[in-house]
């Protein structure tokens, strides 16, 4: 859009203002030309006022100034004018659109009116107003580069594409091979499924250019979108060998070969376009990626992946970006120890992604790792001290080291920077808070964590299944722990561990034949894997049952399986249940 400048509406205020003048001594004598001449610089002075305030962002004053000068001279064009600038400004549209068409017939030859009028008309989605409007003003200023183009625009979006065309021609005449221009001819065509007429106009292009590789692979595009599949070929092999090297011409020879369904074409020269020099080190990674994402699994984009990767780092070793996406593929292919360096030489880079710092915590979450935890945590909270996250990975290193102390305080700093626009990361929180509180054995506020965090996500069948448990064991609300129970069954139908819980509650209840059953589905469900607790769980039930030779048999098993009941020597020699 062109805007009228500051000298022209002066020019334009004085100019009227002198004809005025004149007018005036004509017909006068001088003692009464002298006030009006006064009235006219009183009021001219309001519209260099209201431009003043516009200036200063001042609408209020603006509008108010420029409605006394439009009041004193309404066939003055350039206050109308001035007026739905500021209300379009001020996304009042519609009374712009009003004041421009005053501006517009008191004054309609004016270009610059006329050019507001057809931008506020395409704003409001009146494209064949604005397109008719600026095709004027193409006839009116042959010399004018803009109009034509502007025109062809309204036109498209008013659906008139052979208008457009037309459009477009002259813009064309007017600036010559322009490149955005004629791209957008070719746009048109297409809109009009003309697929000759689009290939006619990128030839241009490769005519005005013809060592472009974009231009190739564009019309290779349209006729391989167009289902002209052997004339996309015969571009791309012509393109291909004229610029062999060129990345835009490799790119879009695999993206040919991959819709062709040659996917072993395909790999060879997306690699190729992957690796290219000419690319700089941030689209190459979006093209690795982009690449890996088309894999069928994990394990295929890691096997494509990292080779790709090594050359890139070849090229650029200290990008840290690229050492994150190496650290990302190795710890996909299970090569923890190699992405954990990945990922300390990429923040010892550029130690400014969270998420990197992320991946790193995750991977020491184990709890023999809990000292590294604490570490790397501690220096993630450096660099991000209002992360809960980072917070919250600290709490669990220190929970790992039995430190419960700075474990708590950890997490409910966690807790209070936590948004709340994540309830599920919130409900873990809490939930680990409660683990802790029932280590300690502040079962209060143990209970009140974990109602928490079933505010957050009443659904964690991991949450229900582990307050429930807790409860069973101090032999509190088994009720409510028997339906919590229940509901993590029915949301991980067949988990081990929740059989076994429910299995021990209804134990703590006195149902000793429905307790065997449950457990004994739980060490079945476990495969071989089962929990040392279970058979420590089962012993109990034998002997409640009074069966202790099968109760010494379980015992005995949960001995063998690494069972740190303190109790379990002494049942398994005396026989006897001791809890």
């Amino acid at each position: 859009m062109r805007l009228v400048s500051g000298v022209f509406l002066l020019l334009t205020v004085l100019t009227f203002t002198v004809a005025e003048s004149a007018h005036a001594q004509k017909d006068n004598t001088d003692t009464i030309a002298s006030p009006k001449l006064n009235r006219s610089a009183e009021t001219d002075a309001l519209f260099f006022d209201a431009i003043k305030a516009k200036e200063t962002e001042d609408d209020k004053q603006a509008v108010e100034l420029m409605e006394k000068f439009v009041a004193a001279k309404p066939k003055e064009p350039a206050g109308w004018y001035e007026l739905a600038k500021i209300f379009r400004n001020a996304q009042h549209k519609d009374k712009a659109l009003d004041y421009i068409r005053k501006a517009v017939d008191l004054d309609p030859a004016n270009k610059w009116y006329k050019s507001e009028y057809a931008s506020l008309l395409n704003e409001l989605g009146k494209y064949d107003e604005a397109a008719d409007i600026m095709a004027d003003l193409v006839q009116s200023e042959p010399s004018d580069q803009e109009y034509p183009i502007l025109a062809a625009e309204y036109y498209e979006k008013a659906k008139k594409f052979d208008e457009a065309i037309k459009y477009i021609d002259k813009a064309l005449q007017r600036n010559g091979n322009d490149v955005e221009i004629l791209m957008r001819k070719m746009q048109i065509y297409l809109e009009l499924n003309d697929v000759n007429k689009a290939a006619e106009t990128i030839n241009q292009l490769i005519g005005s250019d013809p060592k472009n590789g974009k231009y190739y692979k564009m019309l290779g595009e349209i006729y391989d979108n167009n289902k002209q599949v052997d004339k996309g070929s015969a571009i791309f092999e012509k393109a291909i060998k004229l610029l062999p090297d060129d990345p835009s011409v490799q790119i879009g020879y695999a993206d040919h070969f991959l819709k062709t369904g040659d996917t072993v074409s395909y790999k060879k020269y997306i690699r190729k376009a992957i690796i290219n020099k000419e690319f700089d080190e941030d689209l190459q990674l979006k093209l690795l990626d982009a690449y890996l994402r088309n894999m069928p699994n994990d394990s295929f984009a890691t096997a494509e992946g990292l080779p790709i990767v090594i050359s890139l780092l070849e090229q650029h070793p200290n990008d840290a970006d690229l050492l994150a996406f190496y650290g990302d593929l190795l710890d996909v292919a299970g090569k923890r120890e190699q992405a954990l360096d990945a990922y300390k030489k990429s923040l010892g880079i550029n130690g400014s992604r969270f998420n990197v710092w992320l991946k790193l915590l995750q991977n020491y979450s184990d709890k023999k790792d809990a000292d590294s935890l604490i570490k790397y945590s501690e220096s993630a909270l450096k660099m991000f001290p209002n992360q809960a996250l980072a917070s919250f990975y600290n709490g669990i290193g220190h929970f790992n080291k039995k430190e419960y102390p700075p474990a708590i305080k950890a997490i409910n700093r966690a807790i209070d920077l936590q948004p709340e626009s994540n309830p599920d990361f919130t409900a873990v929180m809490y939930s680990t808070l409660g683990d802790i509180y029932n280590v300690t054995k502040q079962y209060e506020l143990s209970d009140n964590a974990f109602d928490k965090s079933l505010k957050f996500n009443a659904e964690d069948a991991t949450v229900l299944n582990n307050y429930a448990y807790y409860l069973s064991e101090r032999g509190k609300r088994l009720d409510d722990a028997e339906k919590m129970s229940l509901k993590s069954l029915e949301i991980r139908p067949g988990e081990a561990t929740f059989l076994d819980t429910y299995g021990w509650i209804l134990y703590k209840k006195g149902d000793y034949s429905g307790a065997k059953d449950y457990i004994e589905q739980a060490i079945r469900k476990a495969n071989g894997a089962s929990d040392a607790t279970l058979f420590d769980h089962l012993g109990n039930i034998y002997s409640k049952l009074n069966n202790t030779d099968k109760a010494i048999d379980n015992w005995k098993i949960a001995k063998d399986k690494g069972c740190d009941n303190p109790l379990l020597d002494k049942k398994i020699t005396e026989g006897k249940l001791y809890e």
